[in-house]
């Protein structure tokens, strides 16, 4: 069973207005079977903190397009590289999450936007913060 976990959630750039304007959460995610990762904090977010609109913050089992993620400061975009490094996949197919396995032409196949971000295993003490890139006008 995996710990209890403290985290900091942090909202940005219009996001914060969805959870009641308040910008900084330290949250304690209860322990539970398997490990914590970006896609059960997202659901325990929708549960637990968001108050208004989540169709602004969330889109399917991800955030919606337009919402920067950072865990500790860096772009979980390329947290999941790390990740598919031993994939003999071009670089830049790999930052696009592309498949290109069984593609005759060496085009890709398929793109699974966020799969891996989706999968990073927090940790204690991680800092997960939400930039929202759209305004209004």
């Amino acid at each position: 069973m995996a710990a209890p976990l403290s985290v900091e959630v942090e909202f940005g750039g219009g996001a914060e207005l969805l959870f009641d304007g308040i910008k900084k959460h330290q949250v304690t995610l209860p322990g539970q079977e398997e490990p914590w990762d970006i896609r059960n904090l997202l659901v325990w977010i929708k549960k637990n903190l968001l108050k208004e609109r989540p169709e602004l913050f969330i889109q399917g089992d991800s955030v919606r397009p337009g919402i920067l993620v950072l865990i500790n400061d860096a772009d979980w975009e390329l947290l999941s590289v790390s990740s598919r490094a031993a994939s003999p996949q071009p670089l830049l197919s790999q930052l696009l999450g592309w498949n290109w396995e069984g593609s005759p032409e060496g085009l890709p196949l398929s793109s699974a936007p966020h799969q891996g971000e989706l999968d990073y295993q927090l940790q204690d003490q991680d800092s997960v913060l939400f930039i929202s890139t759209l305004h209004g006008g």
